[in-house]
Parts: structure tokens; sequence; C-alpha cells
């Protein structure tokens, strides 16, 4: 049903991998494995509430040793980026408790020179907070987890926030009246999570990594440079609000039940047959719930209009590679951190649940002189690090536990794994009764 015309062409051109998984189905472990090559109970940020150490080695720091240069734009959460400000200590202690944790460093071998940092800086880890990029500017670290240069935007939704709420400005817009439920053109009753947006598309985060991205890449080439560029964007991601004309794009009557939609879960984990007892109760935020039809046939209709937005910038970002004459020398990998029950087993979002649903991942790379096929050999999000240096001719470093895919790329019958270690630390019981 979804129309995806830019992504079909490169999934076309790639090596199209069909078992791919995330190493953990929430976005900040999710994200600092990819980064670091490391597993969340390795690298120290094992739930959303946990910073990566500023120490931390990742792969895109080992490119930038090497000369090139490294663009995050987008969406990041390599840092807590739950809007809250820290208490009057300084510290985000109070919040943390709550979760059985205590604030970074976490161990590692920069802890000592973390410290000392947190220390002089004590906003360290608020470089990903709503409320310090909307009270002001802010000047990013030179080198902020390898990247050189850094432009975010810090919302799921379509309130603008980070670099693109001061880029929302500089366009001659107010961005304290656009997006949220509260501006919102349209409510979807039976849901207040999904509603039609009153920012203009020309103004929303799709576009806006867009244009940071292509401005980013046009520099790089421009300097003859070898770059590394980050296009991450938010969606397609709870909750439901995009523009027009993607909220009425497609239809919900058109959307099928999945076959395991009414499953009763007595024979699965017991937190989840009390979630589908609950149905069509929401579940706030993020948390597993279980949809009825109705909510489930429109925020899946209006998901749908997220995601062909999203095609047309990567159709807009795969032309400008081809623009600035460097496809024949770019590796392109799309793939996304983690994903979303999406009505399977009568589900929707995420957290305590390891179904193949949550956890299966998109994943394409299109490399010079590849020969396009798919392949059903395992991959898990860890691996693209040592992928990508091995192309880059980079060595990795020390205590990275992906694997490099290039022997699958160059023979899609070969395998480098049978398995995929997946951790999540949130807690059936805390997930469940998340409405409290």
């Amino acid at each position: 049903i979804v129309k995806t015309p830019n992504l079909d062409a490169l999934a076309a051109q790639s090596r199209h991998f069909t078992r791919a998984y995330c190493n953990s189905p929430s976005c900040g472990p999710s994200r600092n494995s990819l980064l670091t090559g490391r597993m969340p109970s390795v690298n120290g940020s094992w739930t959303n509430a946990l910073s990566l150490d500023l120490e931390a080695n990742t792969f895109v720091n080992v490119l930038r040793e090497n000369g090139y240069r490294t663009g995050l734009l987008g969406k990041s959460h390599l840092q807590d980026c739950i809007d809250r400000r820290p208490s009057e200590d300084g510290s985000n202690r109070m919040d943390l408790t709550k979760l059985g944790l205590e604030r970074h460093p976490p161990q590692g071998a920069g802890r000592a020179v973390t410290r000392q940092y947190a220390a002089e800086n004590p906003d360290w880890d608020n470089y990903e907070k709503h409320w310090r990029h909307n009270a002001g500017e802010v000047e990013m670290p030179a080198n902020y987890y390898g990247f050189d240069t850094v432009e975010l935007a810090l919302n799921h939704d379509d309130r603008p926030a980070g670099h693109h709420y001061h880029w929302v400005k500089a366009q001659g817009a107010d961005p304290d009246t656009i997006g949220g439920p509260a501006n919102a053109l349209e409510t979807f009753a039976p849901w207040g999570q999904v509603w039609q947006s009153n920012c203009p598309p020309e103004l929303y985060h799709t576009q806006y990594i867009t244009e940071r991205s292509a401005a980013f890449m046009q520099d790089a080439v421009s300097q003859d440079q070898p770059f590394f560029a980050l296009a991450s964007f938010p969606d397609p991601h709870h909750p439901f609000g995009v523009p027009e004309p993607y909220y009425s794009m497609y239809d919900p009557a058109d959307i099928p039940l999945p076959e395991t939609f009414y499953e009763d879960h007595s024979a699965g984990l017991p937190h989840l047959a009390r979630i589908a007892t609950e149905r069509g109760k929401d579940a706030r935020g993020p948390f597993t719930f279980a949809p009825s039809e109705e909510q489930y046939r429109k925020a899946t209709a209006v998901e749908y209009g997220a995601i062909t937005m999203l095609d047309a910038a990567v159709g807009r970002l795969l032309a400008e590679v081809e623009r600035l004459g460097v496809r024949d020398n770019t590796v392109i990998v799309f793939c996304a951190d983690h994903a979303d029950l999406g009505g399977d087993h009568g589900l929707l979002l995420k957290f305590a649940t390891h179904y193949q649903g949550v956890l299966r991942i998109p994943l394409l790379i299109a490399t010079p002189d590849l020969n396009p096929s798919k392949t059903d050999s395992m991959a898990a999000l860890l691996d693209l690090g040592r992928t990508i240096l091995d192309y880059a001719g980079c060595q990795p470093y020390i205590g990275m536990q992906g694997t490099s895919l290039r022997p699958v790329l160059e023979n899609p019958s070969d395998s480098i794994r049978d398995s995929v270690l997946v951790e999540e630390a949130y807690q059936a019981d805390f997930i469940g009764h998340g409405r409290d």
C-alpha cells in the first residue's frame, strides 16, 4: 500500500538484507551501539536516559582521524534528550534515580577524563535538550562523538527543536506556534497522539534534514574532502503528526488488519496478555499498547504518509550524490535504529517485547560495482561500523563487537553470523503500568 519509489529504486541497486536486526529495540541504546560498535551493556548507554560517555570511541571518530568530514544532520539521541531541566544542583539525579540510575560518567577507559570534563562543563550531557537549544544558539563541541558538523532536529513529532528551531526562525516563521497537538489542524479523537500538523511541509524536520545534509555534502565535495554524512530522520516514529498532503494521503479503510491482530497472548508474556485485555486504552507515550481497529488503521495510514515524505527526501539526497559526481565512490546505507510492532500480535509501538516486528529493521547497502540482490544472511546494526571502516580502508579499534558485512556484499550467499544478540533494560511491569 505505502508508496516508496525512491527506496524501491535504491533497493534495486543494493544488497537488500531481509534478516537484519537491531541490538536494542529503543533509540538511544541502539544508536549508541551503532556508533561505538559495542553492545549497550558494554558502552554504558543501556537506556534512553543515559548519555554516551563523551570519551567513548566511535567508528565516526576513526573516520574523522583519517581525514573524513563527518556530519550528523537530524536526530541524534546519543545523549539523553528527554526535555527535563536539571535540578538546582545542576544534576539530573532526581530524575534518574526513579529508574535506579546515577548520572554518568559510566565505567570505561574515559571515565577519569569525563569526570574532569563534567566538573568543568556541568551541561556536558545536555547538548540534546530542547530547553537549552530553544533558549539560544548552542555551540556544539568541535568533536561530538566523532562528528565535526552537528545540526540537530530533536523532536519526534512536528514541533521544531534543536538547530531546527533556529532554522525555522531564519525562514521567517515562529517555531513556538508550529507543531504539537495544541496547534494541530485536526486531532484524531479516538487516540490523541495522531494529528494533522499545522507545520508547513517546507518547515518540517524532514525537509530541514534534507537541506542540511545536501549542504554538508556540497561543502565537503567543494573542498575535495571525503565525507561521512549521517542524515538521521525522526520519521517514521511515534507520535503520528504530519502535515498535508501526507496526513490524508492514505485511506485508513485500505489498511488491512494483521492476521495476528486478535492474538490473546495466553501462551506468551504475562504483561502482553494484560495489555491485550485493555484494547483501545492509550498506554501513554511510546509504550506498547493494544490499539482498537480504528486506532490502528488511522495511525498506520498517517505513518504511511510520513514514510512517503521520507521517501521523497531519500530521493533528493540520492539525486544530490549523483549531481555532485561522487556516486561511483560512495557507499550508501539505509537502515533504522529499531522498528515498531506495527499491529503485529495486536500491538503498537515498542518496549518490553522482542517480537520480530520491533527487532527486524530495513537494511539496504549500495556499494560501487555491487551486483544487487536480496540476501537472507543475518545482519546486525552492530555490524555497520566495521563495514563502513572496512570500505574506508580504516582499521577497527579494540573492543568493537560487530563483524564487517563486506563478505555478504561481495557474495549474497555468504554468511557472517547465525545469531544476533539483543538487549533491553526496560522492565515488563514498568511498561505494563506506564499508563499509571
